[in-house]
């Protein structure tokens, strides 16, 4: 009886765990950068975009795809659209200023840019 078969399905399960962890660093980064934009600025929303794009891009490098990139890029997202959206007593994380709306585009930007990039050769065996 071969175990070949086994292998493939162990590689997809790796490649799934990767981008359910780059969806999960990604809702942190959106988080602290939503609160760190907004008490640093400018240079806070500095550091909120450099460790955005180091997720978007890291996610490139550690999946060798436009997947990990989508994958990071998606937690971010969820995290900031889910913060932007206040409380009913009208509490909320961003107050609609122009470094929310630098943040909020910027990092979009970023992602896209980040996904367009070029596949990573794939190393010979």
């Amino acid at each position: 009886m071969s175990t070949s078969g086994t292998a493939p399905a162990a590689a997809r399960n790796v490649r799934f765990a990767w981008y359910a962890g780059l969806f999960v660093l990604g809702v942190l980064v959106g988080t602290a950068g939503a609160l760190v934009q907004a008490a640093w600025l400018p240079g806070g929303l500095f550091l909120a975009l450099l460790a955005a794009t180091a997720v978007f891009y890291g996610g490139l490098r550690a999946t060798g795809t436009q997947a990990g990139v989508v994958a990071g890029g998606g937690g971010w997202l969820l995290a900031v659209i889910l913060l932007s959206l206040g409380r009913p007593e009208g509490d909320g994380v961003f107050a609609g200023g122009v470094g929310e709306l630098l943040f909020l585009f910027g990092g979009m930007a970023l992602a896209v840019m980040c996904a367009t990039l070029s596949r990573l050769p794939r190393p010979a065996p």
